[in-house]
């Protein structure tokens, strides 16, 4: 008898996975509209109850995350902007104080009061105040000191150490440039080699890794790609290596997973999303530049023009016969599918399926009393609520051609009443709080 041939741990781990997700969708495909519609939803005000009893008072099992609390701050303050909603007054005051507590007498942000000044948790720290908005705010942080702290972590290879002699890597890059960018103190001293360390950080599959020599992953890919972007470079970068890689991390079960061959996780679905709209954007752009925009871009008639065209086994087409608001489909979970090409005709088309990633989130990761998971059979966290929720957002406006014009219903799955704020995709704050800094911040340079 012919011995059958055993599978690996990653194999099993995945089979379970999909068998979770998979009993999800067709237990929603069976429901009838009522659960279906309850099932999709983000439930705001669980959502809100969750996020807003974590702000007020954590328990002892957060005592781990001591280092790391502007995160925690940052990751709720995030997701309440992106319900739109907004703290209290005694909340925002306990923020900013608490914040300003953690900022170094030298120049930026440590994990908490009298901790060691780190770039991960000064982009933490400043993403918060930049989402709790205001004069106040705003002003708490020190620019001065905080410009002196990111050139103390500048090397000479042109790279950022995350703190005095710690690592080097491609976080520590946007962290300091995404800081640096918002708070208008970007000058050529920072940016001065940085697009060689990050180029060099792009791998043989075309993601970016960590560092020189490590293996491409969703996390460092996003940071690699906002970087080159935030400083003028992205052009030296492999862009056609790197979006095949990225449309490639969205597996069968519809989410993105980090790396090639891992499993799916909701944290990704903005990691991964971001750069696929990012990169969906730059070749717009590029291709209009290029060649003119009255050639390529349809003005009410129903022309089509597909622009990098890539082999991938699921690309198809999606008719534009209907530009109406209806949500039919998104609430009866018929996905469109649509990876890597482009079609531009009165809307932009996404590289990756963007209503499958938010069936993914809103089926497998939601957690109906509130919060979001890594996936099935996994606890909800701070963490992955900010970046499903940011991924949610990133996929509800794909189809839009910028962050200022609002989705179409049929672009948000379970219809608009699951509308979220739009998000900066190079800084993940949401916009109009974006749009304050950016002008607070050009004032103060004036």
């Amino acid at each position: 008898m012919e011995e059958l041939p055993s599978i690996t741990v990653s194999q099993r781990e995945q089979f379970l996975v999909e068998n979770d997700v998979f009993g999800l969708y067709s237990y929603f495909d069976a429901s009838d509209i009522a659960t279906k519609e309850f099932l999709v939803g983000i439930q705001r005000d669980n959502q809100m109850d969750y996020l807003m009893n974590g702000l007020r008072q954590l328990g002892p099992s957060f005592a781990s995350l001591d280092a790391n609390r502007p995160w925690i701050c940052y990751w709720i303050l995030h997701s309440i902007a992106l319900l739109g909603e907004s703290v209290d007054n005694d909340l925002e005051k306990n923020a900013i104080d608490f914040l300003g507590r953690c900022q170094g007498s030298d120049g930026g942000f440590g994990g908490g009061p009298g901790q060691l000044p780190h770039l991960a948790t000064s982009y933490a720290a400043v993403n918060a105040l930049v989402t709790l908005g205001g004069d106040r705010a705003l002003s708490s942080i020190n620019r001065v000191n905080m410009s002196s702290f990111l050139r103390r972590m500048k090397d000479s290879n042109g790279g950022f150490r995350m703190h005095d002699m710690g690592e080097m890597d491609v976080r520590a890059c946007y962290t300091a440039i995404s800081i640096a960018s918002i708070l208008n103190i970007m000058d050529d001293e920072l940016t001065r080699g940085l697009g060689d360390y990050i180029l060099s950080c792009q791998t043989y599959e075309g993601g970016i890794g960590g560092e020189p020599g490590s293996e491409a992953h969703g996390g460092y890919t996003y940071c690699g790609l906002a970087t080159m972007i935030l400083i003028n470079e992205v052009d030296r970068l492999n862009l056609d290596s790197l979006m095949n890689w990225v449309v490639h991390r969205q597996g069968i079960e519809m989410g993105f997973q980090g790396r090639t061959n891992k499993l799916v996780d909701g944290c990704y679905s903005f990691w991964q999303a971001a750069p696929c709209v990012l990169l969906q954007r730059y070749f717009l752009t590029h291709d209009l530049e290029l060649h003119g925009s009255s050639s390529h871009v349809s003005q009410g008639t129903d022309e089509a023009h597909t622009e990098h065209d890539h082999d991938d086994e699921d690309d198809h087409e999606e008719s534009d016969e209907d530009d109406s608001d209806d949500d039919s489909d998104e609430v009866s979970g018929n996905v469109h599918v649509h990876h890597t090409s482009t079609y531009i005709n009165r809307r932009v088309q996404p590289f990756s399926d963007s209503l499958g990633l938010q069936r993914y989130v809103l089926l497998c990761s939601k957690i109906h009393e509130g919060g979001f998971r890594d996936k099935p059979s996994k606890p909800r966290d701070f963490y992955h609520t900010c970046y499903c929720l940011s991924g949610l957002s990133v996929a509800q406006h794909a189809c839009s051609k910028d962050e200022d014009t609002p989705p179409l219903t049929r672009d948000i799955f379970g219809g608009y009443a699951n509308h979220l704020e739009p998000v900066h995709l190079l800084h993940n704050v949401v916009m109009d709080q974006y749009n304050e800094a950016i002008e607070f911040y050009h004032r103060a340079a004036a």
